[in-house]
């Protein structure tokens, strides 16, 4: 996988794949190559969305201690 790929553009790649295979009309090398990168660029988009969902759900606090988002959150609402 292209270590500069960005999200965005794995994320289209993967769609125009989806497009053309579910049309019908590819030859079945083409087809089996292209289900390939579609698979790794599934797998590209998945880690990169758990990765943010990572960052995302941390935070630091005054001392510089990584906290979950989601328990600061359960703290202020209890």
């Amino acid at each position: 996988m292209d270590e500069n790929l960005k999200f965005e553009d794995a994320l289209k790649e993967l769609e125009e794949i989806v497009s053309k295979l579910e049309q019908g009309d590819v030859p079945l090398e083409e087809a089996l190559t292209q289900f390939q990168r579609g698979v790794k660029l599934s797998a590209f988009c998945r880690k990169q969305l758990q990765e943010a969902e990572t960052t995302l759900t941390k935070m630091v606090d005054e001392n510089g201690n990584e906290v979950r988002f989601e328990n600061e959150l359960e703290t202020e609402q209890n």
